[in-house]
């Protein structure tokens, strides 16, 4: 098991939490209170930063809920934070919808699911091995 240091940078700021042990993901929530006017996009920091394990990341990623009944999500989903960042935890959300969306102080806004980063290397070569696929890109695989 990994262990994520968390810092509260807002001393009323929210610790990521899990709804349920078995979550995937932990809830994030906002340290401040910004509306988001339909069509336009605002960063939103949640009040902390972390320390991560080396060969991990943070992905941000959209709620559910949110992105159904206000069709507010996650602009970048899903956003990467780099083991190596120590800055605030900020979460960039878009309004999609019609109407204003106002984010309260402590409304969870998305989720953060830790995830593995596979060490690699990139190496140029002068052609690929052969596939079944190939080249076939969007729509190749059928309806």
């Amino acid at each position: 098991m990994y262990t994520i240091q968390i810092m509260k940078l807002d001393p009323d700021a929210l610790l990521p939490s899990k709804a349920h042990p078995t979550d995937a993901g932990y809830d994030l929530f906002a340290a401040e209170a910004v509306t988001v006017q339909p069509g336009e996009s605002a960063l939103v920091g949640t009040g902390i930063a972390m320390a991560l394990p080396a060969a991990t990341e943070a992905q941000v990623r959209p709620r559910s809920g949110i992105a159904l009944k206000h069709q507010v999500t996650v602009l970048n989903a899903p956003g990467t934070i780099d083991a190596d960042y120590r800055g605030e935890v900020k979460v960039i959300l878009i309004n999609h919808g019609r109407s204003p969306f106002q984010i309260e102080k402590g409304m969870k806004i998305a989720q953060m699911v830790i995830a593995p980063v596979l060490p690699t290397s990139l190496a140029e070569v002068p052609e690929l091995n052969e596939t079944v696929r190939g080249e076939g890109g969007f729509g190749s695989s059928g309806m």
